[in-house]
């Protein structure tokens, strides 16, 4: 993709748990470089707005595009929709890096086994090739010397870095992070906070939902508050934290301070 093209584009999506509206027609579009961070009280939509892009859930309404590739979706029966072609979404995931907030490691596979993974079987990289460009992840976030060690065995944060390179391996055009440091101590956040604004620097197109409000600000070059399932007010991040217009937002970035 050239400077400045569309990396994702959701039109309009609604998603909701039986009677339970969470998203109310949310929209965004990013494109290659844009760090888009999302934030916003607890239940306000950021994780299930997050995990529908990439089709962990599947929204009722609404179109999401990757690459310029629409997600082809089918009624599910049930009043709702689902992706017509697993082929198709196996295949857009794979241009999706996606951070869990717990990790999601393999407890059973050493560190190095958990980020050769996806490129081997998913992507049919030849394992030689995987190691290597794992090997080379995992410097990048300080994890090298640990490549041969049991996730049970690494604090929250290593493991999260590990995550992370996880995520990097399969070469995704855009790095989605759902909260990524919210199950970690205090201490170690700034270590997995360091890895993805080195990530923002590289201009990697990302998606991140965050508690961290000073990081938003300092990474992000977009910034979304949702508030109740809708966009209740975006933009550039000092115009979001320096001069928020909605009283809902003004409420809760003084409540995060």
């Amino acid at each position: 993709m050239s400077e400045g093209d569309q990396a994702i584009s959701v039109i309009d999506l609604h998603k909701r748990f039986g009677q339970l509206k969470v998203l109310k027609g949310v929209s965004l579009d990013a494109h290659e470089g844009d760090v888009i961070a999302i934030i916003g009280g607890s239940g306000s939509g950021k994780s299930t707005f997050l995990r529908c892009i990439n089709m962990l859930e599947h929204p009722c309404s609404g179109s999401v595009a990757i690459h310029g590739e629409t997600v082809t979706m089918k009624s599910d029966g049930n009043g709702g929709q689902a992706p017509a072609s697993r082929k198709q979404v196996e295949k857009l995931r794979a241009r999706l890096g996606m951070v869990f907030q717990n990790f999601n490691l393999w407890q059973h596979k050493t560190v190095l086994q958990n980020v050769i993974e996806a490129p081997i079987h998913v992507l049919g990289t030849p394992r030689d090739e995987a190691i290597a460009t794992a090997e080379t992840l995992l410097r990048r976030v300080g994890l090298f010397e640990k490549r041969d060690i049991y996730p049970a065995f690494m604090s929250g944060g290593q493991q999260q870095r590990a995550a992370i390179a996880r995520a990097l391996a399969i070469q995704p055009l855009v790095m989605l992070f759902d909260e990524p440091t919210s199950a970690l101590d205090p201490e170690l956040v700034r270590e997995v906070l360091s890895v993805i604004g080195d990530l923002a620097e590289e201009q990697r197109t990302m998606i991140l939902v965050t508690h961290e409000m000073e990081f938003a600000r300092n990474v992000a070059s977009h910034v979304i508050f949702l508030h109740d399932g809708v966009i209740e007010e975006q933009g550039p991040p000092d115009a979001i934290f320096g001069a928020p217009k909605s009283e809902r937002l003004k409420k809760f970035i003084s409540s995060v301070h």
